[in-house]
């Protein structure tokens, strides 16, 4: 049994998608899958949420949404506009921990980013990370601006102490521009190892079939992938003079 949490650099880069992926790779492979989003926000009641995008691309059942709110914003200022109670971070991790005792892998998606806060008190993905032990895949957008915001969310998670599982472009354009392609070598070296993936654009409007081809060529090897970085690297690689 593992737990893995999926995190952005930002908010919009992809997360849903890439933990779809991961889900539907693994359970591709015969594992079983649970998919736990903690905070949905800026959805109803009855609304479809990332959860349900999640089971749809994946194909998955076994799926787990601990709290809603209806404004998209932060789960902490959503569940305090609301009136509504905001995230019991220590219920969340026991009832990640259950789940994980009968599953091969549970997949948590965050809200935002890393230390985005569920609560008042400043609870955050991080801190859920932390106590659950659990590696952190960070999604990154490919453009200009990815590489600070990656390098603050990676550093962020040196200093709580918490193991990067790499990571994972969420979503890579079929004409990357000049700054796209050169920032492959420097989110590597921010990670300090080859990037974990990197989803095609538009993955997320695939049909499921399609979507496991894609989640498969788009994840590297130790997400269950065939995503090969340093042909990934090589093929993008701006020295060539594509421009």
């Amino acid at each position: 049994m593992s737990v893995l949490v999926v995190t952005g650099t930002d908010t919009g880069v992809g997360k849903t998608v890439v933990t779809a992926a991961v889900a539907a790779v693994a359970a591709a492979r015969g594992a079983s899958v649970a998919v736990v989003k903690v905070a949905q926000t800026g959805a109803v009641p009855g609304e479809a949420g990332d959860v349900d995008a999640i089971g749809r691309l994946a194909g998955l059942t076994d799926l787990h949404e601990f709290a809603r709110f209806p404004d998209p914003l932060s789960p902490a200022a959503a569940a305090r506009l609301s009136g509504r109670p905001p995230v019991n971070a220590a219920r969340a991790v026991d009832a990640v921990r259950e789940l994980a005792e009968t599953r091969r892998l549970v997949v948590v998606e965050g809200a935002g980013g890393l230390l985005v806060r569920f609560d008042d008190e400043g609870t955050t993905l991080a801190d859920l990370a932390h106590t659950l032990r659990a590696q952190v895949l960070v999604v990154a957008r490919p453009d200009l601006g990815t590489l600070n915001h990656t390098a603050l969310t990676l550093e962020a998670m040196a200093h709580r102490g918490i193991d990067p599982a790499g990571v994972v472009i969420g979503s890579w354009p079929e004409k990357p521009d000049l700054a796209m392609r050169c920032n492959i070598r420097d989110l590597e070296t921010l990670a300090a190892r080859p990037l974990a993936g990197a989803i095609g654009a538009g993955a997320g409007a695939l049909h499921p079939a399609e979507f496991l081809m894609a989640a498969r060529s788009g994840l590297a090897p130790a997400l269950g992938g065939t995503f090969d970085a340093g042909a990934f690297r090589a093929a993008h690689d701006p020295t060539r003079g594509e421009r």
